[in-house]
């Protein structure tokens, strides 16, 4: 039994390590905490703590660590304005002139002197005996955008913290008065052409963006593409990749890798009948078989890789200058080698192949080489899609997940910088009654800062050199993210803060060092301080119709944001004939997720939400036809978005043609073909159906008449 005061040490500590006590459910009512529950975060965060004896110590230590700390790892300034920093320090070295440098991303140094006596005092504080004082030293000169690194020479060790000097705002692609973009949304593996070996790849998006830019449209959007297992184990999702750095090489187009004009044994095997047979196969199929496609693509990738020696002149330098400029896709190499040679994931390693270092002899060197060269070509693919695009004026809208596959390379080579013991996951609501556990480790708070965000970095530069929007998944995940500790029910999670602010200024400066607009999924459960947060930071919200209805007779469709993505649906829902014909609700029943009696209920309030949508657009002008007829209700939807204010219109290309299967059902893994659905129509084809043509046609329409007014 927990008494009140040891209950209340217990939250202190808690809120010290930016572990949140308490929040707000669904329903809008406050769900505290359990100690069991703040106990196992805390310890997984690497507070010293095991039993409730073990909190004032801890809470001494925790304190005593803030102190110690000259200064924070990372400070913001917004707009070019000076750096504010705060020193702290014990007062018997609070006097005295210590040195200053300042050393810009550029290369540029500054140096100065300063008087800690003369700097503003903000407070003090007795900790185990010593008074510390905290002073504010501000950095006087204006900052150029970027990532600078402050170090104060104090006596017998220098401090140091990483300056982000951010717009306030991140990059906009639209001018006040051109607010017209409109673009498709298909999953890439769902996109197959007459050229597929069983599922779409980088030449098929490429064929996607030149179709809808011939129709006017100028985004084209998809799920992630980042590395998967696609073997031993095997993986599929996009939301759980092998890595965020790195590119999945299933989606490479082997016909048009530049090697295969030169390996005559790659070749004969992709010309092969028995490989026409197996393609042919594979191509009929109505789920993509991930095994068997990747198996065919890399027996001819290996071939290719094996034929690219110093002898191939231009295209082997070229090789070699990626292996230089990428940085670690050597490392992640002889990674997924090492994997392939032990047949086993990372965390069955022997523990000195688990600190994310291996030597040379530890992988399979023909694997290594592989992954090696199959990064070099994905990455030269998508780069090809990414320049053609931008010829014509089309912008790639990618996807960036927000957690990563527990065995895969990030959290090996990251090694503390994810969190074990605990998983990602979300509080109940109305359709996850007992919450979700997502299975992947959270980031470290405290760490993720301590390394100067270096990772994060990364994959944001990743993404936005050839994305011209990116979407960050769960965006409420950059203010504070739901943890479940390990052995318990997703139920029983906290939540964890992050530090928003430096995460926000990243986003920005790398949003304007790429020219790429930030989307930030706020779906759901989300409070009202994100998408504040969001608005201050141009950081663009979401606007899904589906979400918006409402059975309330009181209800009135909220008005567009003109800074959103404004579609029917997303990825996670069903599609739009399938949410008005209540599909999902009777999936949910058949799996178990929902009640007979609170299926009926769903029913009756999905009647009526249609009623009310309906309504509105008939109201409005849009719906013309017949109110029962579910085409004329999606046409009259995409109309009353096309001329909506909002910055991008994205449509899902299955609604066009009344598509009823989802492509993922959340919180079902063997039930439904999650992430394996094609499209019921292959590029081929619906490319050139009437119905989906003229739909866009008109989308078109619609958003040029909203730019004109």
């Amino acid at each position: 039994m927990t008494t009140g005061d040891e209950l209340l040490a217990l939250q202190s500590l808690a809120r010290a390590y930016g572990v949140e006590t308490e929040y707000r459910d669904n329903e809008g009512r406050r769900q505290q905490a359990s100690p069991e529950a703040l106990l196992a975060v805390l310890k997984a965060l690497g507070a010293p703590v095991e039993k409730l004896q073990d909190i004032p110590a801890a809470r001494r230590q925790r304190r005593l660590s803030y102190w110690a700390e000259t200064l924070e790892p990372v400070v913001v300034a917004w707009d070019g304005l000076p750096a504010v920093v705060d020193l702290r320090l014990a007062s018997d070295r609070a006097s005295g002139r210590v040195g200053c440098r300042l050393e810009l991303d550029t290369g540029t140094v500054r140096e100065w002197m300063v008087d800690l006596s003369q700097l503003p005092t903000l407070h003090e504080a007795t900790v185990e005996d010593t008074v510390y004082t905290a002073k504010s030293l501000t950095v006087s000169e204006s900052l150029p955008v970027g990532y600078h690194r402050l170090t104060v020479e104090m006596p017998g060790q220098p401090a140091q913290c990483l300056v982000i000097s951010a717009p306030a705002m991140a990059y906009s692609l639209f001018e006040e008065s051109a607010h017209d973009a409109w673009g498709g949304f298909l999953p890439l593996y769902a996109l197959q052409s007459e050229k597929s070996w069983g599922c779409g790849d980088f030449s098929d998006l490429e064929m996607l963006t030149d179709w809808l830019h011939g129709l006017g449209g100028s985004i084209v959007a998809t799920l992630p593409f980042l590395a998967s297992y696609l073997d031993r184990p095997c993986d599929p999702s996009p939301y759980t990749p092998v890595s965020r750095l790195f590119w999945n090489e299933l989606y490479i187009d082997v016909n048009r890798v530049p090697e295969m004009a030169r390996c005559p044994e790659a070749v004969a095997l992709a010309e092969s009948a028995e490989y026409g047979n197996e393609i042919e196969v594979l191509c009929g199929t109505r789920v993509v078989d991930y095994r068997r496609v990747m198996a065919l693509k890399r027996a001819v990738l290996e071939r290719l890789a094996r034929s690219l020696n110093p002898g191939s002149g231009e295209r082997y330098e070229a090789f070699q200058s990626f292996l230089k400029m990428k940085d670690g896709v050597l490392d992640y190499a002889r990674f997924r080698g090492t994997v392939e040679a032990r047949g086993e994931v990372w965390r069955e390693w022997p523990e000195s192949l688990r600190n994310g270092r291996l030597g040379e002899n530890d992988g399979a060197r023909e694997a290594e080489h592989y992954h090696a060269y199959v990064q070099w070509v994905a990455d030269g693919q998508l780069a090809r899609v990414s320049e053609h695009a931008r010829s014509k004026g089309v912008r790639l809208y990618l996807d960036l997940p927000l957690g990563v596959h527990p065995d895969g390379y990030d959290t090996w080579r990251e090694g503390g910088l994810f969190v074990s013991g605990v998983a990602a996951g979300a509080p109940p609501d109305a359709l996850f009654h007992e919450g979700q556990d997502w299975g992947f480790p959270p980031l470290h708070p405290h760490k993720l800062r301590s390394q100067g965000y270096r990772y994060a970095i990364g994959y944001l530069e990743h993404h936005m050199k050839y994305a011209d929007v990116l979407r960050i998944d769960h965006v409420m995940g950059l203010h504070h993210l739901f943890w479940v500790p390990e052995g318990m029910e997703a139920k029983e999670g906290v939540y964890v803060r992050y530090p928003a602010e430096e995460m926000y200024a990243i986003l920005s400066v790398e949003s304007h060092k790429h020219r790429c607009l930030v989307v930030g999924e706020n779906l759901g459960t989300v409070p009202a301080y994100v998408n504040e947060t969001m608005a201050q930071h141009g950081v663009h919200g979401l606007y899904v119709t589906q979400y918006e209805v409402s059975p309330d007779p009181n209800w009135r469709l909220r008005e567009v944001p003109a800074t959103s993505v404004a579609s029917l649906n997303t990825h996670d829902m069903p599609p739009f004939a399938a949410f008005w014909e209540g599909r999902e609700i009777e999936r949910w029943q058949a799996l178990g997720l929902i009640s007979e009696a609170e299926a009926r209920g769903r029913i009756e309030a999905r009647h009526a939400a249609k009623r009310n949508l309906a309504r509105l657009l008939i109201e409005r002008g849009y719906l013309r036809g017949d109110p029962g007829d579910v085409r004329h209700v999606l046409e009259a939807c995409l109309s009353f978005l096309g001329e909506s204010p909002a910055h991008v219109l994205l449509i899902n290309l299955e609604d066009l043609w009344l598509e009823t299967e989802q492509q993922n059902v959340p919180g079902v893994v063997e039930e439904h073909p999650n992430w394996q659905r094609k499209a019921r129509h292959d590029f081929e084809t619906f490319s050139r159906m009437p119905e989906v043509v003229e739909m866009l046609r008109r989308v078109d329409q619609a958003r040029r008449r909203q730019r004109h007014g």
